[in-house]
Order: C-alpha cells, then structure tokens, then sequence
C-alpha cells in the first residue's frame, strides 16, 4: 500500500506536471521556455552540487529526523501511562482506497509540490515529448520508489547523503549541457 500510494501521487504529479510544461510553449516562445529549462537544470545543478560539497559523508539527516519524528508519535500516543485512543471516521477514500493508501498519497503528492523533479519535468515536457516525459517520469519515480520502500532503510544507511547530492548535480548539470548544446527545436 505505500509503494501503491506513492507511485499513484508521483504518477499523479509527472501528468500534471508534464501538462503544465506542454501549456508553456503555447504560452511562450518555443525558444524561451528551451533557455529556461537550460536555465533551471543549471540551477538545481550546481544548488546540489554546492549542497553536496558541503555536506558530510554520513547517513542521511533525513533518515535520523524522520526516526525521531516516529519515535516521538508512538510516545505521544501514550499520556500519562494510560493510553488514548481517538477514533476517526474514515472519508470515503479512506473507506475505498485504504487508510494508508491516502495517507501515502496525500502526504508524497504534497511534499513533491514544487521540488526539484516537478520542475524539471515541466522544463522537459515544454521542450521534449510531454508523452516520453510522463512515461519516463513515471517509470523512473515508480524504480526511486521500489528502491526506497523495499530497501529504503539499507539504502539510506549504506549510500552517504553527500554521494547522493553530488551525484543529482552531475545529472542535472549534464542535462543543461546537453540541451545548450542542441538548442531550441
């Protein structure tokens, strides 16, 4: 149910985000949104770059902060030794869905809004095939997901943050190069 929640928001965010990218160009000059792609791969390239030359070789901070956010909500399910319990109806997508399910899905298709990957498949589907651009989003956040929910804790442990940042830079900045090399369509 978390890896079906999940890919559903990513899914979810890859079409309307690859919709918004189709709509640019209709909006604006074929050449512009090309150069602001370039502009926006460059950016969040070298802001990965510069985040991962700062950080450290450990574990990821995000892993440690979200242990601790766990352990701190199993404690405060306890008050004072007795234990309180507060019942919630279900919504209607609660009921159809699966409470989990949504939970997934509502909590990745809101941390997702505006990041790095949204934006930069807007960028993509405004200069390439909005249809390549969603199949590839999806399949490529649907392996990101598998990974992270079957091995996520291994991964996260094993792989340093650092590793990882400089590593998105890279991509983003060999995107920017590419598409300034082959230049507007």
């Amino acid at each position: 149910m978390v890896f079906l929640g999940a890919i559903a928001a990513l899914a979810a965010m890859t079409v309307i985000s690859a919709a918004m990218g189709y709509a640019a160009p209709a909006l604006l000059p074929k050449a512009m949104t090309h150069y602001a792609g370039v502009a926006l791969f460059a950016y969040f390239g070298q802001q990965l770059l510069r985040e991962g030359l700062s950080a450290e070789h450990g574990v990821s901070d995000e892993l440690e902060e979200t242990e601790e956010e766990l352990a701190q909500q199993k404690g405060s399910d306890i008050e004072g030794g007795d234990e309180v319990e507060v019942k919630v109806k279900p919504t209607f997508l609660e009921k159809f869905f699966g409470e989990v399910f949504m939970k997934v899905f509502m909590l990745t298709f809101v941390a997702e809004w505006g990041d790095r990957s949204q934006i930069a498949t807007i960028a993509l589907a405004a200069v390439k095939d909005p249809y390549g651009v969603t199949v590839g989003g999806v399949l490529g956040h649907s392996l990101c997901t598998a990974m992270a929910v079957i091995g996520g804790r291994m991964l996260a442990s094993s792989i340093s943050e650092k590793t990882m940042l400089l590593l998105g830079g890279v991509v983003f900045m060999v995107f920017a190069l590419l598409d300034l090399y082959k230049g507007p369509e």
